[in-house]
């Protein structure tokens, strides 16, 4: 990227900041839909009456829909588009949003989230795509500031949904609401995004260097997810179980980790822009490494709070630095590059935490949470991996 290490930007036609604004409203209600969903998970179980294990077998099906959409979306993107392919999925996101919660059966919701998952893998890689595009069009880093808006859709969603149910707003009607006016500025948004530049010519002899690039991008979204999903898992646990806690100083573990994620996403263009995509990525993961594995030695509920805040910081920008890097490879299209990328790291988001909790079982919960610590250090050993691409 010519202006990512201090040089003069040029000046941003008004055209494009329209764009970059109504991408970013893709973001936030990307963010926003998501936690309007996970706001009513509780009122689902209870509705249709099931345990612990049933429920955590439906909220499957989101996952697996993601993935699987994930496998076409960037063909999708290659062929269709990004604009055309984000507008359709953030579209069906919304609409599908009351799905499992107006559905009366197991497998009603359990089809409805598959729905819902596959909207949200498709919308994932197009408009990181369209991301892409954009801050080529603006020649410096723009990326993390659209995924510290996805967190800010999320924190926003959440606290929307928290007040209407204070002020006794069934379910229901807040998600058909919610659906109809994201769906409304969706639709509105997508007029203003920007096509995809053609396709660049094959790389020819030299197509297995863009292969192994996306191979170590990959590797590395696996280890940012991997972290994230365990702090999202295993923070309170660890707070709560080993470190003897109580249940409200446990939940600010994850409150620290998401609060200095949404920090450090809002800033992080700026950060990247004066360092350069490497340094960040090897500062970030001494950051989350340091941070998380001094709370394991000291074990003190604070210094646990403070090391979780560390990691939310040292870990927010590493994806927006990987897809960017993915859609910008030479000889490859954005599309599959992201689908490639974000694949590997969903793979890392969902198996991570359950492996940790596997060893957990025979050792100890610090124990497996080492494992963390040396995702943190291989994303610090191999960023120079990411500048090579």
């Amino acid at each position: 990227m010519s202006a990512e290490r201090g040089a003069p930007a040029a000046r941003v036609p008004a055209r494009l900041i329209r764009t970059r604004v109504a991408l970013s409203a893709f973001f936030f209600i990307n963010g926003a839909v998501l936690a309007s969903w996970v706001a009513h998970i509780p009122a689902v179980k209870q509705g249709l009456g099931i345990g612990d294990g049933v429920l955590g077998a439906v909220l499957l099906c989101m996952a697996v829909g993601a993935v699987a959409a994930l496998s076409i979306a960037g063909r999708l993107v290659a062929r269709f588009g990004s604009r055309r392919v984000a507008t359709i999925a953030a579209t069906g996101l919304c609409l599908a949003l009351p799905l499992p919660i107006l559905s009366p059966t197991i497998a009603l919701v359990g089809i409805a989230l598959l729905v819902l998952g596959a909207c949200n893998g498709l919308l994932d890689v197009s408009m990181n795509a369209q991301a892409v595009v954009v801050e080529r069009l603006y020649g410096r880093p723009i990326m993390s500031s659209f995924h510290g808006l996805f967190g800010l859709g999320g924190l926003v969603g959440a606290g929307a949904a928290g007040a209407l149910m204070w002020f006794g707003i069934t379910p229901a009607v807040h998600v058909i609401g919610t659906a109809v006016a994201t769906a409304v500025v969706v639709w509105l948004a997508g007029r203003v995004l920007v096509a995809d530049p053609p396709a660049a010519p094959a790389a020819g002899a030299r197509g297995a260097r863009p292969v192994a690039a996306l191979r170590w991008l990959g590797l590395l979204a696996f280890a940012a997810l991997m972290t994230e999903g365990a702090m999202g898992d295993w923070s309170a646990v660890y707070l709560h179980d080993v470190l003897a806690s109580s249940p409200a100083l446990a939940s600010t573990g994850f409150a620290a980790f998401s609060m200095m994620m949404a920090i450090g996403r809002l800033t992080g263009d700026r950060v990247v822009a004066a360092w350069g995509s490497a340094s960040v990525l090897r500062a970030s993961g001494v950051l989350a490494g340091a941070g998380l594995g001094a709370a394991l030695v000291i074990g003190q509920p604070l210094a646990a709070v403070a090391g979780c805040a560390l990691v939310g910081l040292g870990i927010a920008n590493v994806i927006p630095i990987l897809f960017s890097r993915a859609g910008s490879l030479r000889g490859v299209e954005p599309g599959p590059a992201l689908a490639a990328v974000a694949s590997t790291g969903y793979c890392g988001f969902l198996a991570g935490p359950p492996l940790i909790g596997m060893f957990a079982e025979l050792t100890s919960l610090p124990t497996a949470l080492g494992a963390v610590v040396a995702a943190c250090g291989f994303i610090a050993l191999r960023a120079r991996s990411v500048s090579r691409s």
